[in-house]
């Protein structure tokens, strides 16, 4: 077996890491693309395929399904990747979403109910590799430049989303010559993609990034002590109120945005119905552009501005989308501009959030307490994907919107500055006694 650390020298460590990480940036950004349009083409058709295959009252369950499927998913795929490192854990996840797209299909053939929630819940791998792919991106990077090749990561997956979304009809028009019935194309496209990224990892992220890693940190550094338990990150959190409007703005602009946009194809499918593919794909392209293009502004103005001034920002954004999708009718350009509007604001509360929540705790809690609040997050947005199709169903599309925007105002409490009375005088006080002279002295 090749050895890819063998001298303990500073420069040959340093030398095999640049070596490894130029090669595994490029191919990590290839197929983020790839996977990215594997997710989001199953993801934007997932409710409308549930839909009409159970009605609109479960069909919020879909994206609920795929959101939880990701988090699941995520123990056992890390957990590989702390015995074996990051190709195996990454190829893992992608066939697990293939899998699952897999069964959607046949799903969709059956009509069997039950296959078509295990198929986007296992669905969710695909996301999950994609998340777990921005750390293979910083496993072996430097200090100064960990946050600018994390974030070429990052926009791989936005191309791939942005172009997902048009590529759908395309997809179900191929694969409907072959007898598959509508809407099962493009979850069959999505397995395909998934086998591609899985296969290029396999064959070709030598040496593992994660492993390399381990090498060297063996060779220069000593074992890092074991991170706190979800337990200490709670309490943390309680405890300061600046990370509880971290982990708040986080998770309510994941909760909107997933309520809002999980419910907008089957929306527009009640006026649009043959040609409902090509208007989602436009609407959610501009939807997925406004949460991802102008990311790194949004970084800019949270260093510039602060970050609580941002997240006051992304609420305002989130109530303006709300207010402009909810009253828009059928109106497709209306609905898109409200659609990006809450691309937008869920990028404010995400970044803006995120960026708080890591300096509002001791570095030994980080990781512990942002693995809470992804899991908050998770659990927001799977609630708000499971509520939303009833929510249409009994009470239609611009009540939802109106939930939405309620659902923001115990964000908007803990973001603004407690006000200060100043108009009244102060109370007169009553006389000093000696004992009260003592407890004041304690205090």
């Amino acid at each position: 077996m090749t050895s890819y650390l063998t001298a303990p020298g500073p420069d040959s460590v340093t030398a095999e890491r640049a070596r490894v990480q130029r090669r595994t940036l490029p191919l990590l950004f290839g197929t983020q693309i790839v996977g990215g349009i594997g997710t989001t083409i199953a993801v934007s058709v997932g409710a409308l395929l549930t839909s009409r295959l159970v009605g609109t009252g479960l069909s919020g369950l879909a994206q609920s399904a795929a959101v939880v499927g990701a988090a699941l998913l995520a123990v056992p795929v890390t957990a590989v990747m702390n015995r074996r490192g990051r190709r195996p854990g990454l190829a893992l996840a992608y066939l697990v979403g293939a899998a699952g797209a897999a069964l959607v299909v046949a799903a969709t053939v059956t009509r069997w109910v039950p296959l078509l929630f295990l198929g986007m819940l296992l669905l969710g791998g695909g996301t999950t590799a994609n998340l777990q792919a921005r750390y293979a991106a910083v496993d072996l990077a430097e200090p100064a430049r960990r946050g600018r090749q994390l974030s070429l990561i990052v926009w791989a997956t936005t191309l791939g989303a942005v172009a997902a979304p048009p590529l759908a009809p395309l997809a179900d028009t191929a694969l409907h010559r072959f007898g598959l019935p509508p809407l099962a194309g493009p979850f069959a496209f999505s397995a395909v993609a998934f086998v591609v990224a899985a296969g290029a990892l396999q064959l070709f992220l030598r040496p593992d990034p994660l492993l390399t890693a381990r090498r060297a940190a063996a060779l220069t550094a000593p074992v890092a002590a074991a991170p706190h338990g979800l337990t200490a990150a709670v309490r943390a959190v309680a405890g300061r109120p600046a990370a509880r409007l971290g982990v708040a703005a986080v998770a309510v602009g994941h909760l909107v945005m997933v309520g809002v946009m999980a419910m907008t194809p089957v929306h527009l499918d009640q006026r649009h119905g043959g040609d409902v593919l090509r208007v989602v794909g436009i609407v959610l392209s501009l939807h997925i552009a406004g949460m991802y293009a102008l990311a790194p502004l949004v970084g800019w103005l949270t260093d510039r501005l602060g970050r609580r001034a941002v997240i006051l920002g992304g609420v305002g954004l989130l109530l303006a989308a709300c207010g402009v999708a909810g009253t828009a009718g059928h109106d497709v350009t209306r609905i898109s501009v409200g659609l990006v509007l809450l691309g937008l604001g869920w990028s404010a509360t995400m970044v803006a959030g995120s960026t708080l929540l890591s300096e509002s705790v001791p570095v030994g809690l980080r990781p512990a307490v942002q693995g809470l609040s992804d899991l908050t997050m998770g659990l927001a947005g799977a609630a708000a994907g499971a509520l939303s199709g009833f929510i249409v169903l009994w009470a239609g599309y611009s009540v939802l919107n109106l939930l939405a925007a309620i659902a923001t105002v115990p964000l908007l409490a803990l973001a603004l500055p407690p006000l200060s009375v100043t108009s009244r005088p102060p109370a007169a006080k009553p006389p000093t006694t000696a004992g009260d002279r003592g407890v004041e002295k304690c205090g």
